[in-house]
C-alpha cells in the first residue's frame, strides 16, 4: 500500500433548508392559517480517527466532501428532515489544520476520537412562525443558511513509542527488521526507506513496545534537504529516540559518528525545539567491522561530549538485547512506572 502522510482537503457542511409559506386547504377549516414548517438542518462534517486505517491515501484520489443538505419544510406544519451528518475516516495520530489560517484544529491521537469540521447551516422558518393579530396570512419564509465550508490540512504523525534516528545507511532498516516483523527495504546505497516503517518488537516477560523507521537524516532536513524534512514529523511523539552511528566511514572520510551525532541534533532542534532533549540511547552499529581499538575510540569521543554510547552489530544481533533493555528502561520512566 502506498503510504500518504500529508492531505488537503475541501469540507463543505449541508446548507440548511428552506422554510415553507404554505396555507391550510382542509375541508373543515374555514379561512386556514398558514402552514408552512421548517426547513431541516444541514449535515455537519465529522472527522473520526480509526485504528484499522494506516495511512492517507484514500485522500489522495477525493478531496472534496459535502454532507447532505436539511430538507425544505412543507404544508401542513411539516418540518423538512436534518440532512445526514458525513462522516470522514483517518487514522490515528491525524492532525487537522486550517490551510489558509494555519491554525490547529484537532489532534486525534485516540481510537475512535472525533472532531465537527465544518457545521451544517440552519433550516429557515416557516410561515408558522410569523403569524400575528395584525397579519393573519403570512406570505414571509425564511430560507436555510448556508453550511461551513473550508480547505484543511491533513498531516499523519505516527504513533509510536521509540523513533530512529540516524543519516542513510547506518543499519537503521537492519535493525528494525531483525528486532520486529517489519520488512523495509535494504541495500547499499541511501535513501533505500523511502517511507516511514512501524515494527512491533516482542520482549521477554509479555512486553512489546512499536519502534517507527523514518528515511535516513542528512545535514539540512530542516529545511528540506533530503528526505527528512518530509518524515521528522513522525518522530514527535515518540518518547524514545534510538540514534543509531556508525564508524567504517562507507559515504566519505569527513564523517565521523560523533560529527553525525551533532548534525542530526542541530537538524532536530531546528525542526522543533524541544526535539532533540527527547530522551536518546545512541548507539554505534557495524560493530563487527571495527577493531577493538576503533570501538574504544569511538566510546571515549562520545564520552567526552557527556554522551553514553552502546554498541551492536544489527547484522550479527551481537548487542541488540542490550539495546532493547535501555529502550525499555527510558519508556517505563516516560510512562512513570
Amino acid at each position: 500500500m502506498q503510504f500518504i502522510d500529508e492531505a488537503i482537503i475541501h469540507v463543505k457542511a449541508g446548507d440548511g433548508g428552506n422554510g415553507s409559506a404554505a396555507f391550510r386547504r382542509e375541508d373543515g377549516v374555514p379561512r386556514g392559517g398558514p402552514s408552512g414548517g421548517d426547513g431541516g438542518n444541514g449535515g455537519n462534517v465529522v472527522v473520526v480517527a480509526d485504528n484499522h486505517l494506516a495511512s492517507l491515501l484514500d485522500f489522495k484520489y477525493k478531496r472534496a466532501y459535502k454532507a447532505a443538505r436539511g430538507e425544505d419544510g412543507r404544508n401542513k406544519d411539516q418540518y423538512g428532515a436534518a440532512g445526514d451528518d458525513l462522516t470522514v475516516r483517518v487514522p490515528i495520530g491525524t492532525v487537522i489544520y486550517d490551510q489558509d489560517s494555519g491554525e490547529q484544529l484537532a489532534d486525534l491521537a485516540t481510537d475512535a476520537a472525533s472532531f465537527v469540521l465544518v457545521r451544517g447551516g440552519v433550516g429557515g422558518k416557516g410561515n408558522i412562525h410569523f403569524k400575528t393579530p395584525w397579519n393573519q396570512a403570512p406570505r414571509t419564509a425564511e430560507p436555510g443558511t448556508p453550511g461551513e465550508e473550508r480547505h484543511v490540512r491533513l498531516e499523519l504523525k505516527l504513533l509510536a513509542d521509540v523513533g530512529l534516528l540516524g543519516f542513510p545507511n547506518v543499519g537503521k532498516s537492519t535493525f528494525i527488521s531483525v528486532v520486529s516483523r517489519a520488512r523495509p527495504k535494504i541495500a547499499d546505497y541511501p535513501f533505500t526507506t523511502l517511507v516511514p516503517n512501524l515494527g512491533v518488537v516482542r520482549m521477554s516477560g509479555e512486553r512489546d513496545m512499536v519502534i517507527a523507521d523514518i528515511p535516513g537524516l542528512i545535514e539540512g532536513a530542516s529545511e528540506g534537504a533530503g528526505l527528512g524534512h518530509q518524515f521528522l514529523r513522525h518522530v514527535e511523539r515518540c518518547r524514545v529516540l534510538l540514534h543509531i552511528v556508525e564508524g567504517t566511514f562507507t559515504t566519505g572520510p569527513e564523517r565521523s559518528p560523533l560529527g553525525d551525532y551533532g548534525t542530526i541534533n542541530a537538524e532536530l532542534r531546528h525542526y522543533a525545539p524541544g526535539l532533540a532533549d527527547k530522551p536518546q540511547v545512541v548507539v554505534l552499529n557495524k560493530c563487527d567491522a571495527l577493531s577493538e581499538e576503533e570501538v574504544a575510540e569511538h566510546r571515549r569521543a562520545f564520552a567526552a561530549a557527556g554522551v553514553e554510547l552502546l554498541t551492536m552489530s544489527a547484522a550479527t544481533r551481537d548487542g541488540i538485547e542490550a539495546v532493547l533493555e535501555r529502550l525499555w528502561v527510558h519508556l517505563q520512566r516516560s510512562s512513570g512506572s
